[in-house]
């Protein structure tokens, strides 16, 4: 009876999640993108009865298949951002771990990403590892991490950047 009542939440929320999750993948530059959530009756476990799946279709051809199998990096990461960001603010999390979330991304898109993060970081804690200026440029603190060689190890530092430090890295980020 608790799976079937968990099951009947999950379907009911399903479709404003799909919503939401499109309308920012819209904002990060996938305007024709859609994903979608597959619930279907699995084993009873622990966390209910159900199968879910999330499908997705980058260019509106209503061609839905495993997110796993079909997004590229950069569709990926940006489909990751919207989902954690949504995640956020229903589930108090206080700090949030972007890896190279901007991996396939540039201009207008990496922007809408920094702007994103930007949101998240008024409530929690936000550490981004970026390769994008746009995103770089939206943090509070500018972190650098480097690598090394010493006595003929490679090592890998990290170092807070001082106002003229930040200006100078995201400068060189712009000019390659």
């Amino acid at each position: 009876k608790a799976a079937a009542n968990i099951s009947t939440a999950r379907q009911a929320q399903s479709v404003p999640f799909e919503k939401k999750v499109n309308t920012l993948l819209a904002q990060v530059g996938m305007p024709n993108a859609r994903l979608k959530v597959a619930i279907s009756q699995g084993e009873l476990n622990p966390y209910g009865q159900d199968t879910i799946e999330f499908l997705f279709d980058a260019n509106k051809s209503n061609q839905f298949a495993p997110v796993g199998k079909v997004a590229s990096g950069g569709e990926l990461s940006r489909l990751m951002l919207c989902i954690k960001s949504l995640v956020a603010k229903s589930v108090a999390l206080p700090t949030l771990i972007f890896d190279e979330i901007d991996t396939g991304i540039s201009g207008e898109a990496a922007r809408q990403v920094g702007i994103i993060m930007k949101e998240l970081a008024a409530a929690r804690q936000v550490i981004c590892i970026t390769h994008q200026p746009q995103i770089a440029g939206k943090g509070d603190r500018h972190y650098l991490v480097y690598k090394a060689v010493e006595n003929n190890a490679v090592t890998t530092g990290v170092k807070q950047l001082s106002h003229d430090e930040r200006i100078v890295t995201i400068a060189k980020m712009l000019s390659g």
